[in-house]
């Protein structure tokens, strides 16, 4: 009989074995025996992930520590692993997509010199995920969350030689730092509080400290609950790319596509998603916390699918793809849907990787160009690349029967019913936001896969702006300039994967109610008794095929095929429309372009403010007293009695006769004044 427990171990060590021997040995490997130990960590992982989530399922669920780190005083600071049904859901989620993702990659890098280095970061990052997803306590919560925040800067920038390359790790890193910050200062008061990082016994202890009062200015208290989860949800923010702290995201398009997939659909991106879930018995306790996640989650989801409206980069739209979903997500969160904002992050893995593998394999048939203006009538050159993406695109516009309409379904059924403050306007914004997903969703599909061959027509007026705004803007066009040639389907290693990832795109969403409204997380997830939401839906669900049904006469429903609808309308039936609203809607479009002018704003305020306090402190700190009066001052002291002393050794016997006289007279004096 297998012991299920010595696996847990394998899990995330596998991957780690693979990335320290195609890291440190890939010189001497090759790049075939880089993929292959890497790729074979991954199966290793997958499988003993398998059988964990099958042991679960069982109701085998394990709480203990594994290694003790650091004992201080009374605390014990130790590697722990916490395995019940979120965790080995993640584990199994976290693990495929990586297998995929590694498979892929054989064909998306064959041609790059990094080879082997690329396999090692993206099993290192996958290590750093699962440590995350399988903690007991917030150290290894915290090891985890710093370490994939550190891989990620690597794969972000891993083309090292491009400057936009080195911004987007830079601001990706430093932006995640922010968020760090404020998800640092709430363990810390988790750690001073309850005297443990535990998570069981934070757990138990939250509802006695709940009525704990905390000034952070002298005459105004905060409930220490709501202080704590919204320091947490701040790190969040940072990691989950939530407004404000959303702009590292798009610009994370600089790294391969590969890890595009890997972040923003099953890794990085849902830590601070499933970071939430898992600390649900603490936020239960604090309505203020939940209100400020749905109204952070609102304005990212409408906002950011706004802003994938106007993006001619095929990877772009998809990232501003990501941030909406994700916002569905924190929505989700907000309004004690636990279980939901869970299944959108299961369904959301599978479609969005398809998306981002697909746009991977566009981009290899198209010689890395990424601009859809030059792509049109990709179809019948690509056909099952086409296939897969339609999919994903239908799975991400929430329609009916594939995956995703069945985990967003739930998210805007959830905040319809939902009493907790701000629900009603993140409904009407989730509701809103329905629509515009259709329309970004197809608007790509019908750009890049259909209508005229603009790869073949330089003369094309898409193509011509295309080119006019490269030569402007190296910002948002940076990547494949060179001319394309006829495209064709992408090799096997990379369609499969998508083959692959396009099944469960379609019919994961059918365990709706195993995993939502069934006893699939058991005591996992925390919900008040107040908050019925989820409770509500419990009792009107009767089925998938019901579920398909009623959405038939639902507004969200007709509002996607109403987005998908009028994309097929401004990108196949009157391709020139688009140009003309364009001009039309200038104001608007520009706001949108400029992603609402955040990136400029911080630019200025943030990044300019303290390149003007550093160059402030090293003119007054630096220049003006250390160099200028300690070093320099003190240098012209002695300079200056130095030349005063050398005045009186001028080498002349008579000037020191004299010398001694007036000093001679002057002790006498001085002895007769004191006689």
């Amino acid at each position: 009989m297998l012991d299920i427990q010595k696996l847990y171990l394998l899990v995330p060590l596998a991957p780690l074995g693979g990335a320290m021997i195609a890291g440190l040995l890939g010189w001497a490997i090759g790049r075939r025996a880089a993929h292959v130990v890497t790729i074979l960590g991954m199966l290793v992982c997958l499988a003993a992930s398998w059988l964990v989530y099958q042991d679960v399922m069982q109701g085998n669920t394990f709480n203990g520590p594994v290694y003790t780190w650091l004992v201080s005083g009374n605390i014990n600071f130790f590697v722990g692993f916490l395995i019940d049904p979120l965790s080995a859901t993640m584990m199994m989620v976290v693990s495929f997509v990586s297998l995929m993702v590694h498979i892929y990659t054989i064909g998306y890098m064959a041609e790059d010199p990094g080879y082997q280095r690329f396999f090692s970061y993206i099993s290192l990052f996958t290590f750093s995920m699962l440590m995350l997803v399988m903690s007991n306590n917030f150290l290894q919560l915290f090891f985890g969350w710093e370490a994939v925040g550190l891989v990620s800067y690597l794969l972000i920038g891993f083309w090292y030689t491009r400057p936009t390359a080195i911004y987007a790790n830079l601001k990706a890193f430093l932006v995640n730092r922010v968020g760090d910050f404020g998800f640092l200062l709430g363990i810390a008061l988790i750690l001073t509080y309850f005297g443990t990082l535990d998570y069981a016994t934070v757990f138990a202890g939250s509802e006695k400290l709940a009525g704990n009062v905390i000034e952070l200015l002298p005459g105004y208290s905060w409930s220490l609950m709501t202080v704590i989860c919204i320091l947490l949800f701040v790190g969040a923010m940072g990691k989950s790319a939530q407004f404000p702290l959303h702009v590292w995201l798009p610009d994370s398009m600089e790294g391969p596509t590969p890890i595009s997939a890997l972040i923003h659909a099953a890794t990085m991106v849902t830590a601070g998603i499933f970071m939430v879930a898992r600390m649900s018995p603490l936020f239960e306790l604090s309505e203020t916390a939940l209100s400020f996640i749905l109204v952070i989650g609102a304005i990212t989801a409408f906002f950011m699918a706004l802003v994938a409206t106007v993006q001619y980069d095929i990877k772009r739209v998809i990232a501003y793809s990501t941030l909406s979903q994700l916002g569905y997500m924190t929505m989700a969160l907000g309004a004690s849907a636990y279980s939901a904002a869970i299944f959108h992050l299961f369904t959301h893995a599978f479609f969005k990787a398809v998306l981002f593998l697909g746009a991977g394999s566009v981009i290899i048939a198209m010689h890395h160009q990424q601009d859809m203006r030059k792509m049109g009538g990709l179809a019948k050159y690509m056909p099952i690349t086409y296939l897969t993406m339609l999919i994903g695109a239908i799975a991400n516009a929430g329609l009916p029967p594939f995956a995703g309409f069945f985990s967003k379904e739930t998210i805007v059924d959830a905040l319809h019913h939902a009493t907790i403050p701000g629900a009603q306007f993140a409904y009407v914004l989730a509701v809103a936001g329905v629509f515009v997903g259709g329309f970004y969703s197809f608007r790509l599909m019908f750009y890049a896969f259909h209508g005229a061959e603009r790869f073949a027509d330089s003369h094309h007026p898409d193509v011509i702006a295309a080119e006019l705004e490269s030569q402007s803007d190296h910002d948002d066009h940076h990547d494949g300039h060179g001319k394309a040639h006829t495209p064709h389907e992408s090799p096997m290693v990379v369609w499969l994967p998508l083959v692959l990832l396009a099944i469960p795109s379609i019919g994961a969403g059918w365990f709706i109610g195993t995993f939502v409204y069934g006893s699939y997380f058991g005591s996992t997830l925390t919900v008040s008794p107040s908050h019925t939401a989820m409770a509500t839906l419990a009792e009107h669900f009767h089925g998938v095929t019901a579920m398909m049904a009623h959405a038939t006469s639902t507004l969200p429903f007709w509002l996607a095929v109403a987005g998908a609808g009028c994309a097929w309308v401004l990108y196949v039936a009157y391709p020139t429309w688009p140009g003309v609203m364009r001009k039309e809607l200038s104001v608007p479009v520009t706001i949108l372009m400029e992603k609402y002018g955040l990136d400029r704003f911080n630019d200025w305020f943030f990044a300019g403010g303290a390149r003007a306090l550093g160059s402030g402190l090293w003119r007054v700190g630096d220049v003006a007293i250390i160099d200028g009066t300690l070093v320099n001052g003190a240098a012209r002291v002695v300079s200056w009695f130095a030349a005063l002393f050398r005045q009186l050794q001028s080498g002349y016997i008579y000037h020191y006769a004299f010398a001694m006289i007036i000093g001679a007279l002057l002790l006498l004096t001085l002895a007769f004044i004191s006689y």
